[in-house]
């Protein structure tokens, strides 16, 4: 089995820089996407895959992330060479260029992204690939040999569980694994293996976003909190200062 990874470089949402100033912050690879590099990594460590591969849709900047998916253990790495703002739709036609290019058996990829929360490229490239799709997975097992594959999914309702034909789109939740720590002696080792670049050119897509971002803008400061003695002073505040109740 060869599975492909998508990733993508996210600004770190514990960083205290400003929401604005996307630049100064410091960027990690996007949580759920970890989630599934570590899946696809621990099912290979089973000897039920062959070959792991990450893509990401990124400008030079993100080598550092894809270095440290490199590090945790990738066996190839690649980068389709994109500054754009891109919305899911034209990250799931690029990522449908390199599902044909490199013919996976299994798109393994985190639920959403946390710096939009779109969760919608994993369904929209099982769409236009037309294979099945399971999302928000906290547990997948094979089934026949590699054929098929059992997931668990978290829903409102609670645990679902469906399986799923392979070549399919599986999207990971929070609950699937823990990622590994990436060591120091790892990430030295990363920097000196290849990174493979493609554009949009080579793959044959062109792609002009259908959404653009106007503006950003940090959140309120949230006030602090206030200690009251009884639940009749919390009612008495809730009616007469607050006017909630």
């Amino acid at each position: 089995m060869k599975i492909l990874v998508p990733f993508k470089r996210v600004p770190d949402p514990g960083s205290s820089s400003p929401y604005g100033m996307s630049e100064a912050r410091p960027w990690i690879i996007n949580p759920f996407d970890e989630i599934a590099i570590e899946e696809a990594l621990r099912i290979r460590e089973r000897g039920e895959a062959r070959e792991v591969v990450g893509v990401t849709i990124a400008p030079s900047a993100a080598e550092e992330q894809i270095r440290a998916a490199l590090a945790m253990g990738l066996d190839r790495a690649l980068r389709v060479d994109d500054r754009r703002e891109l919305d899911p739709y034209a990250v799931a036609r690029i990522l449908l260029a390199v599902v044909r290019q490199e013919k996976p058996d299994l798109v393994l990829m985190g639920k959403q992204a946390v710096d939009d929360d779109a969760n919608q490229v994993g369904q929209m490239l099982a769409g236009l690939l037309n294979w099945p799709q399971a999302t928000f997975v906290s547990k997948i097992e094979f089934l026949n040999g590699g054929q098929r594959a059992q997931c668990t999914r978290e829903t409102d309702r609670g645990l679902e569980v469906i399986a799923v034909n392979l070549p399919a789109v599986v999207t990971t939740d929070l609950r699937l694994n823990e990622p590994r720590y990436v060591s120091l002696p790892g990430l030295m080792k990363a920097r000196r293996r290849p990174i493979e670049l493609l554009t949009c050119q080579q793959l044959a897509v062109e792609v002009q976003p259908r959404t653009t971002v106007a503006a950003t803008s940090p959140a309120p400061r949230r006030s602090a909190g206030l200690k009251v003695e009884s639940v009749e002073d919390l009612l008495v505040r809730l009616r007469q200062h607050e006017k909630v109740l």
